[in-house]
């Protein structure tokens, strides 16, 4: 069983790995708030931004998210998704969002293509995950 239920183990790693990557890749952004029917109808690659406005950390991922769309002259969108909003609750759900600030990546055709770790993300790594985007 050494050989073979190590053989077996890997085996099913990679189609767990395989399954996950495929999914974020291939899952189609849920239209859950007005706000995000327009941001991604656009076509544009889309920073979906789950926040509460009053709370610190949000603020701080905020100024991170208006300094690189200035800097890249907007040549991508970013959707707010607020805490607050009633109205926005469902994308909590639909996203699985769970922890604020949460930033979510969308490309130009409507997939998700990047779920970031709850927490502030550099500048640097929006900016990595943007140029991969499609």
């Amino acid at each position: 069983m050494g050989r073979i239920g190590m053989v077996v183990s890997l085996f099913a790693a990679m189609l767990a790995i395989t399954g996950c990557e495929s999914k974020v890749g291939g899952t189609a952004a849920p239209l859950s708030t007005p706000d995000l029917k327009q941001a991604l109808g656009a076509g544009n690659k889309t920073v979906v931004f789950f926040l509460n406005p009053q709370g610190g950390p949000c603020q701080a991922q905020n100024e991170v998210l208006a300094k690189l769309h200035k800097d890249r002259g907007g040549n991508f969108s970013v959707a707010y998704v607020n805490a607050m909003n009633p109205a926005d609750q469902q994308a909590f759900y639909d996203y699985g969002v769970r922890s604020l600030p949460t930033v979510v990546l969308v490309d130009s055709h409507g997939k998700i293509s990047r779920n970031f770790p709850p927490g502030i993300q550099t500048y640097e790594a929006l900016a990595a995950a943007l140029d991969g985007a499609l």
